[in-house]
């Protein structure tokens, strides 16, 4: 039987992804104006960002306890092996609770064969993922095989990325408030990284066309046999920015493909728009 793959809507996959591909999509929960919303399913990016420019400030909450536990269950009732491929336990609770709400569907189903991965990535680096596990499920790998995918492909996956406003992260509780002032007051902007599943600022320059070369040079300097990759590019409604950021990447390293994704209502709710985020493995896979 082909193995299950889940994904919460943290990876920004597009809805079609979940339904050409047969991946079970775990929504993320997306507040605004005392609404609820289920990512991907319920609000698209673009009610985000219009919402923080009208000067709302939207808020993010994990995956519901409820959709696991109806996932897991039907699972468990099916005699499904599944592999879930989680957001940064670092970022959310998300994972969290799918490891409690998994042990307790364990108690009247203990022969469920469920593994969750903290992949400690976030965004299109949890979606380069996400795709590859996919393609081997369909192709009927063993789980063995896709999980020794998974692991591989979180622990060497780079996330560069640039915000246009660092306050939406501050306000977050995602990088300090006085990173983002400075940020802010000098027009300097920032390039980040993920360090173990958590964000962290790496360098700050001056000048977006800066920026861009810069993180050309940081591709060079990490990646590892570029030609060979799928390189992601996930953006904030910045969808001109990521095309020159993929004819950059094409003439520089002639990659196998470059994917697009636009970046999802709830991580977009931390970044604001104009974000651009590269994902690429630092090495890969033997």
């Amino acid at each position: 039987m082909q193995v299950k793959i889940l994904a919460d809507s943290a990876c920004d996959l597009p809805k079609s992804f979940y339904e050409e591909n047969n991946v079970t999509l775990i929504p993320l929960k997306v507040h605004i104006n005392g609404a609820e919303y289920e990512d991907v399913k319920g609000i698209d990016p673009l009610s985000v960002y219009e919402a923080i420019r009208a000067g709302n400030i939207p808020k993010t909450s994990q995956a519901s306890p409820l959709v696991f536990e109806n996932i897991f269950t039907e699972m468990a009732e099916k005699n499904e092996a599944g592999i879930y491929i989680a957001f940064s336990s670092e970022l959310s609770g998300t994972y969290s609770t799918a490891v409690m709400i998994l042990d307790q569907v364990k108690e009247k189903y203990p022969n469920l064969d469920l593994t969750i991965i903290d992949t400690k990535c976030a965004s299109l680096g949890q979606g380069l993922i996400v795709m590859e596990a996919a393609r081997l499920a369909a192709a009927n790998a063993p789980k063995e095989e896709i999980l020794k995918d998974v692991l591989f492909r979180a622990q060497h996956m780079e996330h560069i990325f640039t915000v246009d406003d660092l306050d939406y992260l501050a306000k977050g509780g995602r990088v300090s408030k006085a990173s983002a002032f400075l940020g802010g007051l000098l027009n300097i902007k920032p390039i980040l990284n993920m360090e173990d599943g958590k964000l962290v600022p790496i360098e700050k320059i001056r000048g977006q066309k800066k920026v861009w070369r810069r993180i050309i040079e940081i591709m060079k300097e990490r990646g590892n046999n570029l030609s060979n990759q799928v390189i992601g590019i996930s953006h904030a409604d910045n969808e001109e920015m990521a095309k020159e950021m993929k004819a950059m990447m094409q003439a520089e390293f002639q990659p196998k493909q470059v994917y697009i994704s636009a970046i999802g209502a709830a991580i977009g709710a931390h970044t604001g728009a104009g974000t651009i985020s590269i994902f690429f493995l630092n090495e890969i896979p033997s």
